[in-house]
């Protein structure tokens, strides 16, 4: 059976970027990243989806707020899927695997934020599901918690990962 690719974009929404001395790391590594593979993705006709994660009212990424939009150097194009979630996993309450079967897809490639919640849980359910997946190992990102820097955090999610994805550096992977 051949493959056929996707391209996910977990919440990279502009409320995740605003966070008051909890910078997203390396926040222009992640944004060249994502939008080097949106273009290869694009000239290689593979489906992109667009994960929003929606919050309740007076939370970070309330529904229809600034800080809901996604980030505006990555925006979705026309063509693009945008699926609404409102937890940590991307297919939980969702209509991403009726989509996702829709366009016949079987491999995942993921990418976004933050790492140690819904890029894990959405890894996890991915690969639970049946779908290969791809987890892009420099285009995810999450901010320090009190025990952990960034950094490590990510290493730490990326060897725990490898169990459940393959991992590619953006540049190194195809579509």
């Amino acid at each position: 059976m051949v493959e056929k690719k996707a391209l996910l974009i977990i919440d990279v929404q502009n409320g995740l970027f605003t966070i008051e001395d909890f910078p997203i790391y390396q926040e222009d590594v992640l944004i060249k990243n994502v939008q080097n593979l949106l273009k290869r993705a694009r000239k290689a006709k593979v489906p992109i989806f667009y994960i929003q994660h929606n919050d309740s009212k007076g939370k970070r990424l309330e529904s229809g707020t600034e800080n809901w939009k996604i980030h505006p150097e990555i925006a979705p194009g026309n063509e693009d899927i945008i699926i609404q979630k409102y937890n940590s996993d991307s297919f939980l309450n969702t209509s991403l695997k009726e989509e996702l079967n829709k366009h016949g897809i079987t491999h995942l490639v993921i990418t976004g934020l933050t790492t140690p919640m819904c890029i894990d849980t959405t890894v996890r359910s991915a690969f639970s599901r049946g779908y290969g997946v791809t987890l892009i190992q420099d285009a995810h990102s999450t901010i320090d918690s009190e025990v952990l820097q960034a950094s490590q955090i990510i290493s730490h999610h990326n060897d725990i990962l490898q169990w459940f994805s393959d991992l590619k550096k953006a540049e190194e992977f195809e579509f």
